[in-house]
């Protein structure tokens, strides 16, 4: 089900509400203990590489999968992206097709084996980290800078699937956002673990030419993190007068759509959304409508490329 996500998961330290949900959050802990004794399967004759979070959405996870499995295409590696099916997930699947190949099943497992049989020499999980059934050859945990583990506390208390301390069983770790503001978040990750790898990654609008930035706008999504996507466009002086947010993966109906756009008609402003959300709009909207199309830069690329391809 789809759900805003609440304010005070980000605040930097539990208030008393998330004290108060703390009891709530004891069956992930203990489904978390009981999933560490699983038997994991180790695959062969392919590499698997698992992109996932323990913050949950709006890590840049999936932007990575994407650049990863491209990136590995270049190095001329065949790759593709496994996702697991989930139906308030289309918009994800849709965007992934767009710029990459996507095997996308109802068992990551059954996906795992079509990659096999189709002889690709990599498998990109976009998610799966709390998967225990396979035993991935790698894994990346992601991080927003801006949200980074926000008040630290597990669902529902805060916005954790896992401690924080999980990271000592991951391979790397990925800070999306300005990356000027990553030291003290390096500092915090480094004390848990002092060699794991550490990646930085950062949003460029690639699109930048198409749009008029010195128009005035409405602007809507529905993403985990629209804080995000509102600071893109002001880093970018885009003049945003009203924003409209919509839970995580939420449908569009006409009457949301045609609400945004009569605003924006009677106070004489444009609109504009995120490339994912604009993928789930009627044809007949479109034209009134622009997006954002953003390009993930990773820092030290070359790096990353060779931590993809070394051999464990």
């Amino acid at each position: 089900m789809n759900f805003l996500k609440p304010k005070f998961w980000d605040y930097k330290k539990p208030n008393f509400v998330a004290f108060l949900l703390l009891p709530f959050t004891l069956p992930i802990l203990i489904s978390n203990f009981l999933k560490s004794f699983r038997v994991q399967k180790k695959i062969k004759n392919i590499k698997t590489v698992c992109i996932g979070n323990i913050y949950v959405g709006g890590t840049g996870k999936t932007p990575l999968a994407i650049k990863s499995n491209n990136l590995l295409k270049s190095n001329n590696l065949k790759s593709t992206i496994i996702k697991k099916f989930y139906h308030n997930q289309i918009d994800e699947q849709n965007l992934i097709k767009k710029y990459s190949n996507l095997i996308c099943k109802k068992k990551r497992l059954d996906a795992l084996d079509e990659a096999l049989l189709s002889k690709f020499q990599y498998a990109i999980f976009d998610d799966g980290l709390q998967d225990k059934s396979i035993n991935y050859d790698l894994k990346i945990v992601c991080f927003s800078n801006m949200q980074w583990i926000g008040n630290g506390l597990i669902i529902p208390a805060g916005p954790l699937r896992e401690k924080i301390n999980s990271i000592l069983k991951y391979d790397a770790v990925v800070i999306n956002g300005d990356t000027s503001k990553n030291k003290n978040i390096i500092n915090e990750v480094k004390k848990i673990k002092k060699d794991l790898e550490i990646f930085e990654t950062d949003y460029e609008i690639s699109n930048f030419s198409e749009l008029k930035v010195d128009s005035h706008y409405v602007i809507f999504s529905a993403i985990a993190n629209p804080t995000n996507f509102l600071k893109i466009l002001k880093k970018n002086n885009f003049k945003i007068e009203k924003e409209y947010i919509f839970p995580d993966h939420y449908i569009y109906r006409e009457a949301d759509l045609t609400n945004i756009l009569n605003y924006a008609k009677n106070k004489n402003l444009k609109v504009m959304t995120t490339e994912k959300d604009y993928s789930k709009i009627d044809n007949k909207y479109q034209k009134e409508i622009s997006f954002v199309k953003l390009d993930l830069k990773i820092l030290n690329e070359e790096k990353f490329v060779n931590f993809l391809k070394e051999e464990k």
